[in-house]
């Protein structure tokens, strides 16, 4: 397991300190640390996470990449338990993963995977991780200096984990690989069966990922979708396409920064074909719940994803928007509840109003003389 261990090999003594953090990374790499939710972790240093890696730099096929590197020595507090996600490659589908969780707010930059855009919830397996107490009252968690105890071994492996985001090149097209890439390698799947076995949920509510509420109200939901799904052959809530084959294309006005609402479901429904797409973009149920509640803001305009599938970068065809704080739940859709993952959902412009320009038009319509 242990391929880029060898970088060591003539570095000279390492302290005992050192040699003990290690062996503390190495355990738990074997036995996890069972974190929660809400709990404070802290980023081990750079030597300490390459000693768990193997020579594609992975611990349990799961990459650690060189945009994780910027928070080494860092202070943050967990998300979510990352026990389960969804497979984005083929089934879309829950699969287990072991002894992962997501730090909130870190996700993927794409410095290292050609501009990526996508934003990627960041995993992190525990033995990259110790856990530390809860931060005190003024003290900035995160606001704390990496210590690099030798500077050629960490330099030859920042080397080797930038190498590793590059697999063969086919035709001279260049393919990444990524934790996204890799999703498969690095988790288990789940029987059939076992997604509507009542226990492979509990978890859920233990790790402290779901509120027991919202544990209940979608527990119900997924059962009444059965029955539905089952009898009527469409679940709650139902999107259906009516645009026909040519779906509408609008102006492209909004930036980031730009204060949005999502459009009804009615008018949403108009710009979408019978396979709920516009222009080849899909609309998912799980972006639904985000119509008419309130408003949001644009973090950025997305041209270029790295294709999970294939590992090649794709452009991404006309106007295409994520916005902040908004991602998906896997709560509506079949054998994705409670996903952790939190991926960006994709908005077209049209499924969009500008906040700002309809407060105007208000204010223009009240001031005009009756």
């Amino acid at each position: 397991m242990m391929g880029i261990t060898s970088l060591s090999a003539n570095a000279g003594a390492v302290g005992s300190s050192q040699r003990s953090d290690v062996n503390d990374a190495r355990q738990t790499a074997r036995t996890g640390l069972n974190l929660r939710a809400g709990e404070w972790v802290e980023v081990r240093n750079i030597e300490e996470i390459l000693e768990t890696l193997d020579d594609r730099q992975c611990l349990d096929g799961l990459p650690f990449m060189p945009e994780m590197l910027q928070y080494c020595g860092k202070r943050f507090r967990v998300y979510k338990s990352a026990h389960k996600t969804c497979d984005t490659i083929e089934t879309f589908a829950v699969r287990r993963m072991d002894n992962a969780v997501h730090l909130e707010g870190l996700r993927c930059g794409g410095e290292a995977h050609g501009g990526c855009q996508a934003g990627c919830l960041l995993f992190w397996k525990d033995a990259w991780l110790r856990r530390v107490p809860r931060p005190r009252s003024g003290e900035i968690a995160s606001d704390r200096p990496h210590v690099v105890s030798d500077q050629s071994i960490a330099s030859r492996g920042i080397r080797a984990l930038e190498d590793g985001t590059r697999g063969p090149a086919e035709n001279g097209e260049e393919r990444y690989r990524c934790q996204a890439t890799e999703l498969r390698a690095a988790t288990i799947e789940v029987r059939r069966r076992d997604r509507w076995d009542p226990r492979f949920y509990f978890r859920d509510l233990a790790s402290g990922n779901v509120r027991m509420r919202d544990f209940v109200w979608y527990g119900f939901l997924a059962i009444f979708n059965a029955f539905t799904n089952r009898w009527l052959g469409r679940r709650v809530p139902h999107i259906c396409g009516r645009a026909g084959r040519t779906t509408p294309t609008c102006e492209p006005k909004l930036r980031a920064g730009s204060v949005v609402r999502v459009r009804s479901k009615r008018e949403i429904e108009d710009t979408l074909d019978a396979n709920q797409r516009n222009r080849g973009l899909w609309f998912d149920v799980e972006m639904l719940p985000y119509s008419r509640r309130g408003t949001f803001k644009v973090l950025r305009r997305v041209e270029r994803i790295v294709n999970e599938k294939t590992g090649r970068m794709m452009r991404i065809p006309g106007a295409c928007l994520i916005l902040d704080n908004v991602t998906c739940s896997g709560n509506y859709s079949q054998f994705r509840m409670f996903c952790p993952r939190s991926i960006y959902p994709y908005w077209r412009e049209n499924w969009l109003s500008d906040a700002a320009a309809e407060a105007r038009a208000t204010q223009a319509s009240d001031g005009a003389p009756q």
